[in-house]
């Protein structure tokens, strides 16, 4: 833990800034809050299970405030969050013990690619393609796979569940506003593992600027979701998600 009575205003202003930017996608879109921050802390030289912990400990009172803001304006499906919150559970905890014990990032840029065709498959759908609701059939394995790839990677619960249940056409402000809120599960689990796993020293003063920042920005985030036409929404999560494994994989290869 950080001492505090060393936090400076313009110490963790900087992140307060990134937090509020980067919950502020992630309640609109479905996606980025834990990539964007995990990126920053790696950057800064924190250890990549250091990161993740802290980012999720963040991301456990962000996707609260976030969880209540949706539930708030509509936005949740509850059948759905059912389906993808056990297994999305599961695999947080099984990702943060493999993150914790072992080096997993073998299998990153296999995935980083396959989320860039999602990307480039959303925004070809959300351009040229009338939008015609459906109820998605593979469900539970997105939960378990996207919770153990956001444990062991930082972030990729908005990225796989988010981008995969609108390829297969359900409403992007029912995904969105669903898979956020069942994110609240995953990243608490995933940051209890990583207590029981690491202990408390991974929590920094990054920790705290991000979630003042993502606190105050989830009920924004959940507004423009509700209120944003769907051909654009998914047309704008096509291009965070193709831009962000873009980058992803051209940090794997040239890092």
């Amino acid at each position: 833990m950080p001492d505090l009575a060393e936090i400076t205003f313009n110490n963790v202003l900087p992140f307060i800034l990134i937090g509020f930017a980067a919950q502020l996608v992630d309640g609109a879109l479905g996606m980025a809050f834990g990539v964007l921050s995990t990126t920053l802390l790696l950057s800064l030289g924190v250890p990549p299970a250091a990161a993740s912990a802290g980012v999720h400990t963040v991301e456990t009172f962000t996707t609260g405030v976030s969880a209540i803001s949706h539930t708030f304006h509509r936005n949740v499906d509850w059948r759905l969050f059912a389906r993808i919150a056990v297994p999305g559970v599961i695999g947080a905890v099984l990702g943060a013990y493999v993150l914790s014990n072992i080096d997993a990032g073998a299998a990153r840029p296999i995935v980083l690619a396959y989320l860039t065709v999602i990307g480039l498959f959303l925004i070809w759908r959300g351009l040229t393609r009338r939008i015609e609701p459906k109820r998605p059939k593979v469900v539970e394995p997105l939960g378990l796979v996207g919770g153990f790839l956001d444990a062991a990677g930082g972030g990729g619960w908005g990225p796989v569940v988010t981008g995969n249940l609108l390829v297969q056409g359900l409403d992007p402000r029912r995904t969105i506003g669903t898979v956020n809120t069942a994110e609240f599960f995953i990243a608490a689990s995933a940051s209890g593992a990583f207590i029981l796993a690491l202990g408390w020293e991974a929590f920094t003063t990054a920790t705290i600027g991000l979630l003042i920042g993502g606190v105050i920005a989830a009920p924004i985030g959940a507004f423009i979701a509700r209120s944003a036409r769907p051909r654009l929404l998914i047309s704008l999560v096509g291009l965070l998600l193709t831009v962000t494994s873009l980058v992803g994989l051209w940090r794997f290869m040239t890092g």
